[in-house]
């Protein structure tokens, strides 16, 4: 795994190499093996490596084609790179190494942009051509791999992270506030924006090229839920197994350690046995455990270490839990408030310890409908039934709300059902999983805030996902959504920004986008079946793991959140939300937010969701905001 960075030159002389160099230490997280420059009239790339395939040199970025004109840079790992590169006659390119990286390189030259459309893997790509004073990025499917840009009247500044953007010295910190409403209700901010203006994430499955200090900007993957058709459920099993060891086997190249994360979960679990099956060897597992036995767990994941004897490691978080959450923080580079983003970051630094590549289960969930989220939107949507539509709308709504600001928990909740049962289904879906619910947002922003903002709402993020589904089915258009929104803008950042941090790489098998594709044309009714989530993924992984893990409830990578602003985080907490002179207090009344903490310390409500943003938010902010108010 890579980072990335670089410049165009057409109008603004950025620096010199020394500014390049500043730029890749900056991520030099992401690839402490090696650096490379490149530096012309036109264009400064940097490029970091952590060595994967290929341990020589030869595999050292910037890499150039055999003519010298096109050079790459590139954070990923191309799975297909093989096949590729069997397509390629000597007569088309002469390859002077053993790596996926000179495999775009030749791909380029044979098909143009449209090379991007060939590549089965995990990516973020610049390649500069030099003939055609040409610079294109590109982003993997899914979005697995993260890159910014910023245009600055008439060049373009990317990288695979804001903190190398931050190097520049003429770029400016300044908040986008419709960004801000986002990453409160979400926890995160959604692509393509960030949180400062002109800034922006290329999105998934896009590539962009920029010549004459121009962009366009072409999507060249979408995923479809029409439904194919099939013979038996048996025979959809059956390709489904095959896909998946695929997939998997696919990912087991490697030229250093290779383990897996083991969560206990369904998705790992399964991954974790095609892995086993695959090699004589044991494989390296890693988990997680917690005190509080509520967010244990490590005895599921032993079951599946034991039974396919793996080389099981294990690491208990206890009262260190929070100590590294200023560090932690300061790897997301804008708000970014997911609380399985502290044992993600505990997990990836054991699992460093033993191997460089991780396999994971990420992609389950919003590929085969395994959260629990889609249980409670089915329920919903089902009690939907026995109401017309104008008392829905007339009735449920308006006393939802009501209810929803609530001091009592139980009637708070019935707000919320009420107001989601009260709304169309794609704004029922956001209300349900919002993480500051309007209630909340008006009382607690300040006037000059919701004014500002009177003409937007975050919700239009999720409404114009799921009204662009290619499909008329409910559950496919929320999965749809949340493969658009959740899955790049939460769970892939989480995943790649904490193994990051650790120069871990990790792979997500059921993120192959053939395997994406094959899900989206499985009916729904395979997917979620009388309460039932993941229904088919678990008959696929019947004949590898048992009962107990197929069957057992969904935990996640949940944390004791509430316990935290009561105990372990209390005292950082308070000081951070009511003694900081800037940040929360220009976008909220203190007051308001200290009659949330006080309703919460007295177990009234719980409002830890809101909490936990808001400590995030002032954490993020006092690390990359106030130093650069100081003169």
């Amino acid at each position: 795994m890579c980072g990335i960075a670089g410049f165009t030159r057409f109008n603004h002389q950025y620096g010199d190499a020394s500014l390049l160099e500043k730029m890749g230490e900056a991520i030099a997280h992401r690839g402490p093996d090696a650096h490379g420059v490149y530096l012309d009239d036109s264009i400064g790339l940097c490029h970091r490596r952590l060595s994967i395939l290929d341990l020589s040199e030869a595999g050292t970025q910037p890499m150039y084609s055999n003519d010298g004109n096109v050079v790459l840079i590139f954070n990923g790992e191309i799975y297909n790179f093989l096949e590729l590169k069997a397509e390629i006659s000597s007569d088309e390119y002469e390859f002077k190494t053993k790596t996926d990286t000179e495999v775009i390189l030749a791909l380029y030259q044979k098909e143009g942009e449209g090379f991007v459309k060939k590549l089965n893997g995990m990516f973020a790509i610049a390649l500069w051509d030099k003939n055609k004073s040409r610079l294109i990025l590109a982003r993997d499917r899914l979005g697995k791999k993260p890159l910014y840009y910023w245009q600055d009247e008439g060049d373009l500044v990317f990288a695979s992270e804001l903190k190398s953007i931050f190097e520049i010295e003429s770029f400016k910190k300044e908040i986008r506030l419709d960004a801000v409403y986002d990453f409160f209700a979400y926890q995160y901010v959604p692509d393509p924006k960030t949180i400062f203006k002109h800034v922006y994430k290329l999105e998934p499955a896009h590539y962009m090229v920029f010549e004459e200090g121009h962009e366009r900007k072409e999507c060249y993957w979408q995923l479809n839920f029409e439904v194919n058709q099939f013979e038996t459920e048996e025979e959809l099993e059956a390709k489904l197994d095959r896909l998946i060891r695929g997939c998997t086997k696919h990912r087991m190249i490697s030229d250093v350690p290779l383990g897996a994360f083991l969560s206990g979960g369904v998705d790992s679990s399964g991954i974790v046995a095609m892995m086993s099956q695959e090699d004589d060897k044991a494989v390296t597992t890693c988990s997680i455990g917690f005190d509080d036995e509520k967010y244990n767990e490590v005895e599921f994941a032993r079951i599946v270490a034991n039974q396919y004897q793996s080389d099981h490691h294990e690491f208990f978080i206890r009262q260190n839990m929070l100590d590294n959450l200023d560090e932690i923080v300061g790897f997301f580079d804008e708000p970014f408030a997911d609380p399985s983003l502290v044992p993600t970051y505990h997990v990836s630094k054991l699992a460093r310890q033993k191997v460089t590549v991780a396999l994971a289960g990420d992609g389950g969930d919003e590929l085969f409908a395994g959260y629990e989220k889609y249980t409670n939107d089915d329920r919903e949507n089902r009690l939907k039934k026995y109401f017309p539509s104008f008392l829905r709308a007339l009735v449920f709504a308006p006393l939802g709300k009501i209810l929803m600001g609530s001091s009592n928990n139980t009637f708070k909740r019935a707000g919320s059902l009420l107001s989601s049962i009260g709304s169309s289904p794609s704004r029922g879906f956001y209300i349900s999983n919002s993480q500051m619910s309007d209630v909340i947002w008006e009382k607690i922003a300040k006037d000059e805030v919701k004014k500002a903002l009177s003409s937007y709402h975050p919700s239009q993020i999720t409404e114009h996902h799921y009204n662009t589904a290619q499909t008329k089915d409910h559950l496919s258009k929320i999965l749809y959504t949340d493969l658009k929104t959740y899955l790049p803008g939460d769970i892939l950042v989480k995943v790649d920004r904490m193994s990051m941090a650790h120069s871990l790489e990790v792979r997500a098998p059921l993120l192959d986008y053939t395997l994406a594709e094959f899900a989206t044309s499985i009916p729904s009714d395979f997917k979620y079946r009388d309460g039932e989530k993941k229904y088919i993924l678990k008959n696929t992984f019947k004949k590898l793991l048992p009962d107990e893990i197929l069957y057992r409830k969904k935990m996640g990578f949940a944390v004791p959140l509430a316990s935290w602003f009561r105990q372990d985080l209390k005292d950082k907490a308070y000081k951070l939300l009511f003694a900081s002179n800037s940040g929360l207090c220009d976008y909220f009344n203190v007051d308001a937010i200290r009659e949330l903490w006080e309703q919460h310390q007295e177990e009234k409500l719980d409002h830890s969701a809101v909490l936990w943003s808001m400590t995030i938010f002032q954490l993020w902010w006092n690390r990359y905001i106030v130093p650069a108010e100081v003169p």
